[in-house]
């Protein structure tokens, strides 16, 4: 194929996409002269209308997700809403990808989008009378080895239950479907045959066309060159071409929306990188392939390959990719950036190997097309901590066209309501911190990012790039030791620890659905969290301290939180942050320190959402001060039995039950170290203590803690040992088994909500109502009983949970319980009507009296399903072992 003519760089997309927004005319109705719509950047400015001195929302974007975000606006009813593109529409990302809508992603936010946007697509045509391009072509995903298939079955488990149709097929089922593919080094494939494509300017064409029917006004040839905010909110924008006042400011800009994040009085960080991404095109084939053909992902060849006008599209993810830009805005409009052949030869052999007989086909253009990607390879959508009324929907990693519909349509919710219908919490803004921002950061963490996206992605996988950027006082002392680390929120945790003489290297690179090769080694953690005295870095947890000079900090919190905060000082309230709904905003434990201050303790990823909400709800009172104290105390959880025994002797006062209660907080001297707040609690259900440390102190504790800890067997344990004994406790973690949309009374903890206190708090009144009208969901524990730890695939998360051979949810958590030896998945139960699949009440009968069954790759396993932990189980099999050993002693 390299060796057949290549032509020199031509108007190609003038073939590929004939049409321009700026060719159409609009039907009159619109009343948007055609003059508004400029070819060029530089057109006369005696030809553009001025721009509107104000409105209500300003989108910058004229790309298939800005267009999309004016179109669902819209639609719910916003039409003083002013879209500005700085070139021309659908001009720049979206001029140039291939068009590709998918289904096959593997966070279910994700897919809840691409299906929303495949089924809008199809319709839209009919809607606006534009031609979208739109085929349902179906895609294959195929497997070169039983890892990528084992990966492509529990996609196919969990897309099934969401309504999408697909399967698991052969190699020559394959062939059979796509004439071109080469079968014989695949052992099977996915097949979603409700896939599509379509031509991504036309598909703008037409959201922008339903969008002027409804009143939103569009202009190109406008940049804007500043955000205005006053008192935290947006007020106004600083165009090339004037000034427009404005409530609300949607950053849509692709691969600019960090620079424009940037071009802000209070600077939005949306943290991502473009790269260069290369695709080819092809002059038909001799015998035309059909319009309809299947899209082709071979993901371990790490390209894709779709038809286009009887010839083929096919690009890929290659290892080596080329960041560009990051020096920062380098073209106002770009058509296709510079061919390179040598960069792209891997992805082209691939090509070859799986499409042997396109050998002689003649290539139209090399296209390279600039693609935004994100730190974390999910889409950056929300509203930004730093401005109020700022929203950003941008950082697409290369699925543009799947996306665009449902990210629109959610982030329009979210304008409107104040919330989008569903859980987009993997995908809001507020999960990145500022570390994020950092240039170099990304531009390395992009150049990992893009060859991810095809990879294989086994379970508990970590980023490589952009590492020990936060890390505790105690890393290096940690590391020494044979800790193994993972990444949360930009901060090192420690997975486990390798025992002196296990190979390092055999460990890190061991992956697997199966058993994994760390099983032992937190098994011996849990043991000695269970029998003796573990040590666990938990610096990482997000920390605030709110204070005030007089009953402020207390009303405010009476205000925020579900639980009575009204507590002696000392004690410790775990609570939920609520919003309007009853769901969880925030989980936490708040400890009150004295009559006017509070330490509030959350999750890692928490430390900007929840500043976040603190501050949106607090008034601007000078006597309430908010600070975070994160950075300034070192966590360390002391767990098990004979962590009093450990305290009692760096501090010399008893800590047993009587004297040091179940959630309270001491200020202590632990050695040598004074203000050391103890608190009589673990996250995990087991005895022990949880010491916040200021930082200076963090070494001398640890290494006095350590010493005296000897006696009684002290070791130290990661977060994978923390895991499994929350899960097997039934301990739900927000962002993994909470979110928005639950609220206390699904998940069993009503005993946490002040309802006969008289005192009001957000989310009350729904949650009144949820407790008369009943809940749909209720979360359970499940524990495995016909599965083999040992051959069997494991469960991870996101498993269908059956009820009397029913899909009735999904596993949001999962771990191996040391203490039954048997698997703990934990998950929401609910009950769908037949026929309708409305949601019903769900009571504890419902779920006592069902028959369950986990499905993991597409096997069912039975399990055991309660509403409570399971602990009178431990309490059998603890006498069990004790007869055992007693029995054992005797002889």
């Amino acid at each position: 194929m390299r060796s057949c003519s290549v032509p020199k760089r031509s108007c190609l997309w003038a073939e590929m996409f004939p049409r321009l927004l700026s060719d159409v005319i609009y039907p009159s109705q619109c009343h948007l002269p055609k003059t508004c719509w400029r070819r060029s950047s530089t057109a006369p400015v005696s030809n553009v209308r001025p721009l509107p001195s104000q409105a209500h929302v300003v989108i910058c974007g004229g790309g298939i997700v800005g267009s999309s975000v004016a179109y669902h606006l819209s639609k719910l009813g916003w039409t003083d809403v002013v879209l500005l593109e700085q070139g021309r529409l659908a001009a720049g990302t979206t001029r140039l990808c291939g068009g590709i809508v998918s289904t096959v992603k593997h966070i279910s936010i994700e897919t809840m989008m691409a299906d929303y946007s495949n089924k809008l697509y199809q319709q839209l045509e009919q809607e606006t009378g534009v031609q979208t391009g739109y085929i349902q072509t179906g895609s294959i995903s195929l497997a070169h080895t039983q890892d990528r298939l084992i990966s492509l079955r529990r996609l196919v488990s969990r897309l099934q239950v969401m309504g999408i149709p697909c399967d698991i097929i052969s190699p020559k089922q394959v062939a059979q479907l796509h004439p071109l593919v080469n079968i014989h080094d695949l052992v099977g494939a996915m097949h979603v045959p409700g896939d599509a494509v379509i031509s991504p300017p036309d598909v703008v064409q037409a959201f922008v066309t339903a969008a002027v029917h409804n009143g939103v006004q569009i202009y190109e040839g406008a940049s804007v060159n500043h955000v205005m905010v006053e008192k935290g909110h947006v007020t106004g924008i600083e165009t090339d071409r004037g000034h427009i006042d404005c409530e609300y400011f949607v950053n849509c800009a692709g691969q600019w929306a960090y620079e424009l994040g940037l071009m802000s009085e209070e600077p939005v960080s949306v943290p991502l990188h473009p790269c260069e991404h290369f695709y080819l095109v092809t002059r038909p084939l001799e015998q035309g392939l059909r319009p309809d053909v299947p899209v082709i992902m071979d993901l371990d060849g790490r390209i894709y390959v779709r038809n286009w006008q009887g010839g083929v599209l096919s690009g890929g993810f290659e290892k080596n990719p080329k960041p560009i830009f990051t020096e920062g805005r380098n073209q106002l409009e770009f058509q296709s950036m510079l061919e390179d052949w040598d960069h792209y030869e891997p992805l082209l052999s691939a090509l070859l190997r799986r499409m042997p007989s396109l050998e002689s086909t003649e290539i139209l253009q090399l296209v390279n097309c600039p693609e935004s990607f994100t730190a974390d390879m999910r889409c950056i959508m929300g509203e930004s901590a730093a401005a109020r009324n700022y929203f950003v929907l941008a950082g697409m990693n290369s699925s543009g066209t799947s996306f665009a519909g449902g990210a629109g349509k959610y982030l329009a919710e979210w304008m409107v309501h104040g919330y989008p219908s569903a859980n987009v919490w993997p995908l809001d803004i507020k999960r990145f911190g500022v570390l994020q921002s950092s240039r170099t950061f990304l531009r390395h963490r992009v150049m990992e990012v893009m060859p991810l996206i095809y990879e294989l992605k086994v379970p508990r996988w970590d980023f490589q790039t952009g590492r020990q950027l936060r890390t505790s006082p105690l890393y290096d002392r940690l590391d020494a030791q044979g800790a193994r680390w993972m990444e949360k929120h930009g901060f090192e945790r420690v997975k486990h620890f390798v025992p002196p003489g296990r190979d390092l290297l055999e460990l890190d690179q061991s992956k697997t659905f199966y058993k994994p090769d760390w099983f032992d080694i937190v098994g011996a953690e849990v043991t000695c969290c269970k029998e003796a005295v573990c040590v666990i870095d938990m610096s990482s947890f997000t920390k605030f301290e709110l204070s005030s000079s007089g009953g402020q900090a207390l009303e405010i919190l009476q205000h925020l939180c579900s639980n009575d905060l009204d507590v002696p000082v000392g004690h410790i309230v775990h609570t939920g942050m609520l919003n309007d709904r009853g769901g969880y905003q925030n989980d936490c434990s708040v400890v009150r320190l004295n009559k006017r201050s509070f330490f509030i303790i959350s999750p890692t990823d928490q430390q900007v959402h929840c500043w976040s909400w603190l501050k949106q709800h607090m008034p601007n009172d000078s006597q309430l001060q908010l600070e975070d104290v994160t950075w300034k105390y070192t966590a360390l959880n002391l767990i098990g039995p004979r962590a009093m025994d450990v305290l009692s002797e760096l501090s010399y006062v008893p800590m047993t039950p009587d004297h040091f209660p179940s959630l309270f907080c001491k200020e202590m001297s632990v050695g040598y170290a004074n203000g050391i707040r103890v608190m009589s609690m673990t996250h995990t259900g087991e005895p022990g203590f949880m010491l916040y440390i200021p930082i200076e102190y963090a070494l001398h504790v640890y290494n006095e803690i350590m010493n005296v800890g000897q006696k009684y067997g002290i070791r130290n344990a990661g977060y994978y040992a923390l895991r499994s004994l929350r899960i097997e406790k039934f301990f739900a973690f927000w962002g993994q088994d909470l979110d928005t949309f639950s609220t206390p009374l699904e998940c069993g903890r009503e005993f946490r909500v002040k309802f006969d206190k008289g005192t009001d708090f957000i989310g009350r009144d729904a949650l009144l109502q949820q407790r008369q009208e009943g809940v749909c969901r209720r979360f359970t524990m499940f524990i495995l009983d016909d599965h083999d730890t040992d051959l069997d695939l494991w469960p991870w998360w996101g498993e269908p949970i059956y009820r009397n051979g029913h899909y009735v949810g999904m596993t949001t958590s999962s771990a191996y319980s040391y203490t039954l030896a048997r698997h703990v998945c934990l998950g929401f139960v609910h009950q769908y009507e037949e026929g309708t699949g409305a949601k019903l009440v769900v009571n504890p009968d419902f779920v006592n009296r069902g028959d369950y069954e986990i499905e993991i790759a597409g096997q069912r396993f039975r399990a055991k399903a309660k509403l409570y932990p399971f602990s009178s189980l431990f309490t059998q099999k603890r006498r069990k072992d004790e007869m055992e050993l007693s029995s054992f002693q005797g002889k």
